[in-house]
């Protein structure tokens, strides 16, 4: 007897399954810094970060993402775990969009493997993954040297080449890239999408809008 293939679903974290959080991740983590002058510091490397994610290309985001994490430096992995837990329970489960995880069930139903998204660190979004039922996380990974945080991401960064990461994975679960479903919420999550055979934009902003509907994607926004 011939196993059923297998599907995946890909779901960007930001956006499509979570409301935009009052404050990000990345800052999050800088402000928690014990000491004054470091927060100043890699405060002021976050806003420079934010500010090339803004001015970025579709997709490109991969130098944006590693200066926005810099700020980790030096940080022991207990008091990332302990700000990692602080933000999930202030800002990422108030955040949980009734449209994504709408999605993931019915993924789940329809028989998908389904796979998280995301740029922010594993530690913040590995209990999200668990409390909606992802198979598999995609998410950016800090370097830690004697449990302390270096402040470089591991490869493969997520924030660009998402097409090529998309593929690998397939390749490695024995799926059909052509089959799956991706459903996302910028305009940098497009490149994402359009490598799939069942792109969706959940919540997109303007930029993704415009694509989706050049592109006739379902649009979903409830």
């Amino acid at each position: 007897m011939t196993a059923d293939p297998v599907r995946v679903a890909f779901f960007k974290v930001e956006g499509a399954l979570l409301r935009p959080p009052t404050v990000p991740p990345a800052a999050w983590f800088v402000m928690a810094h014990r000491e004054m002058k470091a927060r100043v510091t890699r405060l002021g490397g976050l806003v420079a970060a934010l500010g090339l994610q803004v001015a970025s290309p579709l997709g490109e985001r991969k130098v944006a993402t590693k200066l926005a994490w810099a700020g980790l430096r030096n940080m022991s992995d207990d008091r990332l775990a302990v700000l990692a837990e602080e933000y999930d329970e202030r800002q990422i489960q108030p955040a949980l969009r009734t449209a994504g995880s709408e999605q993931v069930l019915r993924a789940k139903q329809d028989g998908f493997v389904v796979v998280l998204v995301s740029e922010w660190l594993d530690v913040l979004v590995q209990p999200l993954a668990k409390r909606v039922g992802a198979d598999r996380l995609v998410s950016n990974r800090m370097e830690m040297v004697d449990h302390s945080a270096t402040g470089r991401l591991l490869d493969p960064v997520i924030g660009s080449g998402a097409a090529t990461w998309a593929r690998d994975l397939c390749v490695e679960l024995g799926a059909d890239i052509g089959k799956a479903r991706a459903y996302g919420a910028s305009g940098g999550d497009a490149l994402l999408l359009s490598a799939v055979g069942e792109p969706c934009a959940l919540h997109p902003d303007w930029r993704l809008r415009r694509i989706a509907r050049d592109a006739d994607w379902p649009i979903v926004e409830r």
